[in-house]
């Protein structure tokens, strides 16, 4: 199945276009796959300035510090996206479907997606490109046949937590992976059509 582009032409500002997004940001605004052309040191680049806050926070998230052959690694375990403005990477995300999915208890359920290595250039942050990633990746999740959509961010990371409880996200489970130094919360949201959803 070819993979859709999402894409906003700004004859207009961007912000009279996308009302969440980055109005600064000029030019066309697109998520689209990552193309093999992309760099990937770039984009390696973007997640250690991305994370910078949480390592300040001693909170050692893979993508604080990780390799350009980690992120090849970690792109290929899944389906990488990629929001671009004017030819620049500003944001990314993978996206796992249930096949993909797997690690903890409730990562191993046959109707579970999840995403993961969220990024948003930090000068672009809370203007809503986080938010239309995860859509993107959601609507992704559903097309997949996957029920639930889930993620694992830090426990002491609240400020993460609380914003994924408010894209509709629940507390699920905690984990310990041994490539981090704190404890995971495992998040999940019932997806449309799923019966949490139809009960609702």
């Amino acid at each position: 199945m070819a993979q859709r582009q999402e894409l906003w032409h700004s004859s207009a500002p961007l912000s009279a276009v996308y009302p969440l997004s980055i109005s600064e940001t000029p030019g066309a605004f697109a998520i689209r796959p990552l193309h093999a052309g992309d760099s990937l040191d770039d984009l390696t680049e973007l997640l250690h300035r991305a994370y910078a806050q949480l390592a300040q926070m001693n909170l050692r998230f893979m993508a604080t510090h990780q390799s350009v052959e980690v992120t090849r690694k970690r792109v290929t375990q899944g389906q990488c996206f990629v929001a671009v403005a004017d030819g620049r990477i500003i944001g990314t995300v993978v996206f796992k479907d249930p096949a993909q999915t797997s690690g903890c208890t409730w990562y191993d359920r046959p109707d579970v997606a999840s995403f993961g290595q969220l990024a948003v250039e930090p000068g672009l942050q809370t203007r809503g490109l986080g938010r239309r990633l995860v859509a993107h990746v959601e609507a992704r999740a559903i097309e997949a046949g996957a029920r639930e959509m889930a993620l694992d961010t830090a426990e002491p990371a609240t400020h993460l937590v609380q914003w994924y409880s408010r894209l509709g996200y629940r507390l699920i489970e905690t984990a310990n992976w041994t490539h981090t130094n704190y404890r995971s919360v495992i998040m999940s949201k019932a997806l449309p059509g799923s019966p949490a959803n139809e009960q609702a």
